[in-house]
């Protein structure tokens, strides 16, 4: 009986990598299929909190916009954390898939849930009852204070939802479906974009509404994201299997370079508001956040193709197929390259028009901000390929 069950389990291996595209498909296919969807998925994920800004800047204040980047730092903190867990549970994950070992890869998979469950929960809590103190504790003065506490005590209700949208969001690369991302991205963000203007336009909600409608539309990329792991044909699913806590550390340590990343960015918003709140006030860091969220957009973008091939790059890895491997980066860079060539023209010549979208009310804001602009396109790019170099790299 036991030989007849390890036989069955050993032809669904067999059939599953026979059947599994990451390992046959062409590599120039592979990487159109994989790396749009997740370009524009990483991008439309990026626009979340740019889209409260910009509703916001225009409906409330420059103010209310400026509040939701005082509370960027405690927000890049938590996403850099998913991000840990999850680029190097892929990293992990996909090469065990690779080789074919489905059970060890469904054992790490539920090992990252139960981790993310209890990290979400904990930073939710902190996030909750300790909004006023961190708002102070990144810069917050006196005028933009409760639009900052409230923005950080909303958005850490949904911080356990919204670590599952992004963890599942990105996983599904690795079961065949990276389309899915994509479908669930442009549903969470027209609910956001209605959820914004309910909130802010009408109910006059300020950046408690700016919360709620992030909060839920991420809650809507969780449902349709996770709903391929509740299903049979799936070889991760939900919450099956046993937790092996001894691959946490390596998962831990592969998605390290990603953390370290988003205590750079966290730190440097927290110095350039610092710095904007002293020199010029409120205005000043309202301008810094318009330039912030056209340099998120570049960024995102090239960050997404680093998304897009890492499943493909980590199965491959594992299924030792090395050629693949280097065609597969060496396509990522040129069209990286190409793309960060495209964003600096854009960035370069069109820094009003894009910065108009946050504050066109505003002139002194939007003079501010577009001085500003002509110096970011080069740093941004830059940035952006430090980005997919320790995305790609924890193999």
């Amino acid at each position: 009986m036991k030989n007849q069950v390890r036989r069955q389990q050993e032809g669904h291996k067999e059939r599953f990598m026979e059947d599994y595209i990451l390992g046959i498909e062409k590599v120039w296919k592979l990487f159109i299929k994989f790396s749009i969807p997740a370009i524009v998925s990483m991008t439309v994920t990026g626009l979340q909190t740019i889209i409260d800004g910009i509703f916001l800047g225009n409906f409330v204040g420059a103010n209310a916009m400026a509040s939701i980047n005082m509370a960027a730092p405690f927000v890049s903190l938590i996403f850099g954390f998913i991000m840990i867990i999850t680029i190097g549970g892929m990293s992990s994950i996909g090469r065990d898939l690779g080789a074919g070992n489905v059970e060890r890869a469904q054992s790490s998979f539920n090992t990252c849930q139960v981790f993310l469950v209890v990290s979400g929960i904990l930073m939710g809590l902190i996030g909750f009852f300790g909004s006023e103190q961190i708002a102070r504790a990144l810069g917050a003065n006196d005028v933009l204070i409760q639009g900052v506490a409230q923005y950080i005590r909303t958005l850490a209700i949904f911080v356990p939802i919204l670590s599952f949208a992004v963890f599942l969001g990105m996983f599904t690369r690795l079961i065949g479906k990276p389309n899915l991302f994509l479908k669930s991205s442009i549903v969470s963000i027209m609910v956001n974009v209605v959820l914004n203007y309910v909130f802010i336009k009408k109910m006059q909600l300020g950046t408690l509404g700016a919360g709620l409608a992030t909060g839920l539309c991420f809650t809507t990329s969780c449902v349709i994201v996770g709903y391929p792991f509740v299903q049979k044909k799936s070889p991760l699913k939900l919450f099956r299997g046993k937790a092996d806590f001894k691959t946490l550390g390596p998962m831990l340590y592969n998605g390290s370079s990603e953390g370290i990343s988003s205590v750079a960015a966290a730190t440097a918003a927290f110095v350039f508001n610092t710095a904007f709140m002293k020199v010029a006030g409120e205005v000043g860091v309202s301008a810094f956040t318009a330039v912030n969220y056209v340099a998120q957009l570049g960024m995102m973008t090239i960050f997404g193709i680093s998304s897009g091939i890492g499943a493909i790059i980590s199965y491959n890895y594992g299924a030792k197929n090395h050629d693949r491997v280097k065609a597969i980066m060496k396509l990522a860079i040129l069209t990286s390259t190409a793309i960060g060539i495209g964003l600096f023209l854009i960035l370069s010549i069109f820094n009003r028009q894009l910065i108009a979208l946050f504050l066109s009310q505003n002139e002194e804001v939007l003079v501010m901000a577009s001085n500003g602009a002509k110096l970011l396109p080069l740093p941004s790019y830059l940035m952006a390929l430090i980005l997919f170099t320790q995305a790609t790299l924890p193999l």
